[in-house]
């Protein structure tokens, strides 16, 4: 039996009015909706110092979990509340709410529900270097890109969620990263800047914002598609418009004088943890948001002109591990949590217990990705991924087009052959959409579902022997996944071998990623545990890969 011991208690008025349940049915991992009527006082409905609603519950197994709610609507003498629940078990739950303000406690009256069972697989956790999982136990690697906004007010119109998503889902994309920022779900800004599709808002958060991640986490829903939502961007810390514009900045009303301060302070901080509640409460039931970036890009607004440090990097680690613990003990739902740098560690940032998986962005540089992630993972023995990279950081000009995509291709390949749960995601999204790049990941896709089905999450990388090409090879349970290159301008002929430490037999097949298709390969052999495949022959920036199978 659950036993909740407030520190004190509201007067004998009753402050709760009707608690509604909106669904018929419960589903296990879908939401459930709860509208609770108050009547209690208050002067900010967001600032949970002021005011709070928690729905406290009991799970099936006797599990005690507490779900932040939300305010959607009202005053003082009859406000709106919102739960949004999402159901990890299956079973009878027992629950009721309770209000504290300032400090003092009321509860509701103990209700019931019961949770059925459903299809979906839960919420993604780590699991080990190589994959997330699920609830339910099913494996899961990241395959997508950046959609970090939708088109600003000076961009083709065209490229919105309703666009760019499906498009991605069509094509075997499971995951994307996405912001919130001035112009993109701007939660916490007054003032936008440059969009079109928000209005300005002396609200505590923008209704637009809202509005748009409501119908995000059910475009996704709908989609089956994972994202990363990250929560701001390092311009919001920089010096000028940004910061003159940000709602943490004192002059708007907020909290800090400068952005250390927003690090600094507990004003700010306190702040901070209103903004993280809030969406946890509205949209944390969402199985669909796969992680929490806490920053794009935190080491720009530390690092000035030749890498002075505007910003302590203690200050910066100091806010990460309250922030990460803070969201990780409000969080009935266990996301996971992250935040990324450009090209410049912040001292500490990396050890953090509570960052799940860490992360660097890599531009015109595609080629150091596979030699990422074994010294990351060695020195600090977590998940590490690339979460942008691209040809250039600049602009995404179409003369460089062919280059380009020579570039998206690989990179996706060399994060296939690595140590990562997410594949490293390109960055200009609409340049890519008008190449017609994004049904490449079909042939991704492909790859990596053969791999986890054939090693059940089993990954063993392996030493490839070749003259000139970039090889990479997978062993994933019996069967061997090997990704060749020609990196260079010049036709390249080469053997191809690597041991396979046993005489078994094989069968062998070829797989072109540019058209998919497969071809079977018989004349190749195995000799004193070498497997030797025929000799190979390579057009410049040309790519191919073979998959070994143990018979």
């Amino acid at each position: 039996m659950l036993t909740v011991i407030p520190v004190s208690f509201l007067s004998a008025q009753n402050y709760f009015g009707n608690i509604n349940l909106l669904n018929k049915k419960i589903v296990q991992y879908e939401k459930a909706e709860w509208d609770i009527q108050l009547k209690t006082f208050f002067i900010n409905p967001y600032d949970q110092k002021d005011v709070m609603l928690d729905m406290v519950l009991t799970s099936p197994s006797g599990k005690p979990v507490v779900l932040p709610c939300y305010f959607e609507s009202g005053h003082s003498d009859s406000s709106l509340w919102k739960a949004r629940f999402s159901a990890r078990e299956t079973g009878k739950y027992k629950y009721f709410f309770r209000l504290n303000k300032s400090g003092k406690t009321q509860e509701s009256v103990v209700a019931y529900f019961t949770v059925v069972s459903g299809a979906k697989s839960g919420f993604l956790h780590k699991n080990d270097l190589y994959t997330f999982k699920f609830d339910d136990g099913k494996l899961f690697r990241g395959i997508g890109e950046n959609v970090a906004w939708e088109s600003r007010s000076f961009e083709n119109p065209k490229w919105t969620y309703d666009y760019l998503l499906p498009t991605l889902a069509r094509n075997g994309a499971n995951f994307f990263r996405t912001w919130m920022c001035s112009w993109n779900m701007p939660l916490e800004w007054n003032k936008v800047s440059p969009t079109k599709r928000y209005q300005n808002s002396n609200q505590y958060f923008n209704p637009g914002a809202i509005k748009r991640m409501d119908e995000l986490v059910a475009l996704t829903d709908s989609l089956g598609l994972y994202f990363m939502l990250t929560l701001d961007w390092h311009g919001h810390l920089t010096l000028g418009n940004n910061w003159n514009n940000s709602a943490y900045n004192i002059k708007n009303g907020g909290t800090a004088s400068t952005p250390t301060e927003f690090f600094s302070l507990p004003a700010s901080i306190e702040r901070y943890k209103n903004k993280l509640r809030y969406i946890v409460a509205r949209w944390g039931y969402s199985t669909n948001i796969a992680a929490f970036e806490f920053f794009n890009e935190i080491d720009n607004a530390a690092f000035g002109v030749k890498d002075t440090i505007l910003i302590p990097h203690s200050v910066i680690t100091h806010w990460h591990r309250e922030m990460s613990r803070y969201l990780k003990e409000m969080d009935p739902y266990e996301h996971l949590v992250t935040t990324s740098v450009s090209h410049r560690d912040i001292e500490g940032m990396n050890s953090i217990a509570m960052i799940d998986f860490n992360q660097k962005h890599i531009y015109k540089h595609t080629e150091h990705i596979p030699a990422i992630y074994p010294d990351y993972i060695q020195t600090y023995g977590k998940p590490y991924v690339v979460g942008e990279f691209g040809y250039r950081w600049e602009d995404a000009n179409p003369k460089y087009a062919v280059e380009a995509n020579w570039d998206y291709k690989r990179g996706l390949w060399y994060g296939m052959f690595s140590t990562t749960p997410i594949l490293p995601m390109s960055w200009w999204w609409e340049f890519f959409d008008d190449q017609n790049m994004t049904p490449y990941f079909k042939s991704v896709r492909e790859i990596n579902d053969a791999m986890l089905k054939a090693g059940n999450g089993s990954f063993e990388p392996f030493s490839v022997s070749t003259k000139m090409l970039h090889a990479q090879g997978m062993k994933c349970g019996t069967t061997y996944f090997l990704y060749l290159l020609n990196e260079s301008d010049s036709a390249i002929t080469t053997p191809v071998s690597f041991s396979t430490n046993t005489n078994r037999k094989y069968t062998v097949q070829s797989f072109n990623p540019d058209n998919r298709e497969y071809k079977s390969v018989t004349t190749f052999s195995v000799h004193n545990k070498d497997m030797i495949l025929p000799t190979v022959s390579l057009s410049p920036k040309k790519e191919m890969l073979f998959i070994i199978s143990a018979q």
